[in-house]
């Protein structure tokens, strides 16, 4: 069968933002790169308008990725699809934790990383050959994978359609938390692109500004340092206006490296601290220990530096009980954070956690795979009632998430600056914590939860009304 068109869906999850799309479809990008170039090659990004479905016909492959909260939305895309005869191919995070359900609705499977079996796919389609499921979890070499071509560059238009580039520079993790799924979808060996191919990408994509999606890209700064001056010197010479990173507490431990990334204009980090209850160091990986000293500690070391700290904290560990919410509340306010993000424990699912759950009869019964966004309560907590977690989470947003809060800390973090930088630096001041408040109102609060107007949390409050 000649293939007529490949056609690569993203799920709607944002929608636009004041006329665009929150992040560009990177991963979509890279695999429309590789579809040869005698087929043509489309990526729907549901985030910017409807699917043109009626557009499909029965020669056409397409391709969803979806997330584990977006894949009961890309099952109803996928029925809608088949009504039309095209072949259906779904990967993503969802579909390698959980191929035996995603199977079960589409034509094709794709398990792990799926720049090596996509291009495989793409010919036993053609050659009418298709197998019902594809696995690649080798966790290969990054040299050379799934280059960006012109094609594709020009066809996604990132500039005009998304305020967010997103790019990676190394894949994988290390860490075996109990509750994160990156060592099952990238693998526990970190892996790096060649650094000829990132400086090469930057340019021909025109960037000035992206987020890395990697993992845990500061792990780098220990297990591979030579790497990491490479490159840092490598993104110097660049003309960048900054980018952000995700990373963990023990970058603050090497000061040259950060002074390096400064020069390489580096403007933030998203540092997991995760908890401030010395109580989850099992669940944590051994990143995270709960000492808000050490926090403090390196929160300064990065300010030193001029990088700004994006605060990222979970809530609802095994250790947790209700005093959680004051308490974490009480170091983001002493601790000079630029911005935070709260997430509710989620066992997702192929993880250690989910599995625990599932023995100890603790997930709640009957939520659907969106509620898996980390805004909702999904499980049963060890200390404290699913009533109370909900109404801490509600609290605690409330306070971080006010105007007067976010205006705080943006204010604070501009100020770090020279008046000279303000103007390139002012966005990024405001945008994360405006981002997570958004991010939050998806969730469905309950009545008494207002945006602005925060009241105490005491006896009388979610952390200790019974469920």
């Amino acid at each position: 069968m000649d293939i007529d068109k490949v056609v690569l869906i993203y799920p709607e999850r944002d929608g636009r933002i004041w006329g665009k799309a929150q992040g560009s479809p990177y991963t979509l990008m890279r695999l429309a790169s590789l579809v040869p170039d005698e087929i043509p090659v489309e990526i729907w990004d549901e985030d910017l308008g409807a699917l043109p479905l009626h557009r499909l016909g029965p020669r056409d492959l397409v391709g969803i990725t979806s997330k584990t909260l977006s894949i009961d939305h890309a099952k109803e895309i996928a029925m809608e699809i088949r009504k039309r005869g095209s072949t259906i191919a779904v990967g993503g995070t969802h579909a390698t934790l959980v191929p035996e359900e995603v199977r079960q609705w589409a034509d094709i499977t794709v398990v792990g990383e799926a720049y090596h079996t996509w291009p495989q796919i793409i010919r036993d389609v053609a050659n009418q050959m298709a197998q019902n499921l594809y696995v690649d979890e080798s966790w290969s070499s990054l040299d050379g994978v799934a280059r960006l071509t012109d094609r594709v560059l020009t066809m996604v238009d990132e500039h005009r359609h998304y305020w967010t580039p997103y790019m990676e520079i190394t894949r994988g993790c290390p860490r075996d938390c109990t509750f994160c799924t990156a060592i099952r979808v990238s693998g526990k060996i970190m892996r790096h692109r060649p650094i000829d191919e990132v400086v090469e990408e930057i340019e021909r994509r025109r960037l000035k500004r992206f987020f890395l999606t990697d993992d845990n890209f500061g792990l780098n700064f220990r297990t591979n340092p030579a790497y990491i001056v490479k490159l840092f010197d490598a993104l110097a010479r660049l003309d960048l206006s900054g980018w952000t990173a995700q990373a963990e507490m023990m970058v603050g431990n090497f000061p040259e490296l950060l002074e390096q990334a400064r020069h390489a204009h580096l403007e933030k980090l998203f540092i997991g601290f995760e908890s401030i209850n010395p109580g989850n160091r099992r669940d944590l990986g051994g990143k995270s220990k709960g000492n808000l000293a050490e926090y403090k500690r390196v929160i300064r070391a990065i300010h030193a530096r001029g990088i700004g700290v994006v605060g990222l904290f979970v809530l609802g560990l095994e250790g947790d009980t209700p005093q959680v919410f004051e308490e974490t509340w009480d170091f983001v306010r002493q601790s000079q954070l630029d911005a935070v993000s709260f997430t509710i424990m989620t066992p997702y699912p192929g993880t250690e956690l989910r599995r625990e759950y599932v023995d100890q009869g603790r997930l709640l019964p009957n939520i659907p795979w969106s509620k898996y966004d980390t805004a909702h309560v999904v499980f049963r907590p060890a200390q404290m009632s699913v009533e109370q977690l909900r109404r801490g989470y509600d609290w605690i947003c409330n306070r971080a998430y006010s105007s007067l809060s976010i205006a705080g800390r943006g204010v604070r973090a501009l100020r770090r600056h020279s008046v000279r930088q303000y103007q390139r630096r002012i966005f990024s001041s405001f945008s994360t914590d405006v981002g997570y408040r958004r991010t939050v109102s998806y969730r469905d609060r309950e009545p008494d939860f207002r945006w602005g107007t925060p009241t105490r949390l005491n006896h009388a409050s979610p952390a200790s009304r019974a469920e």
